[in-house]
């Protein structure tokens, strides 16, 4: 499987907390994925929730619950950990989001990925 690397965007554009969408690829299958800034602290995963497979968001870069505490899946409400990824409510606790590889350089967050699914 081909990888690819990926621009997210600055660092310093994301709010604190905060979220913002990505994609590796083009076609019917791209890869999707989604940053999440907490504190000086970044972290990516799929966009691909653990309980049933679905997106996790319900509307563009929107990702955390509402007090910005956790991330949340809008189908079935499960709630994962934003530093780990881990289901800690919901109906795959225990399970967790598959991280994907992210990396400042420069100011910029960079991520790695499948170029599809």
């Amino acid at each position: 499987m081909d990888k690819a690397e990926v621009a997210v965007g600055r660092f310093d554009e994301l709010t604190d907390p905060g979220c913002r969408e990505f994609q590796i690829g083009d076609g019917d299958w791209p890869f999707r994925g989604f940053v999440v800034r907490q504190g000086e602290n970044i972290f990516a995963y799929q966009n691909f929730c653990a309980h049933l497979g679905h997106p996790l968001n319900w509307k563009p870069d929107g990702f955390l619950t509402k007090d910005d505490a956790a991330i949340m899946c809008a189908s079935h409400g499960a709630l994962y950990e934003i530093d780990s990824g881990l289901c800690f409510a919901g109906p795959c606790l225990g399970k967790a989001l598959r991280t994907v590889d992210v990396d400042v350089r420069d100011g910029v967050i960079y991520v790695s990925g499948p170029c599809s699914m």
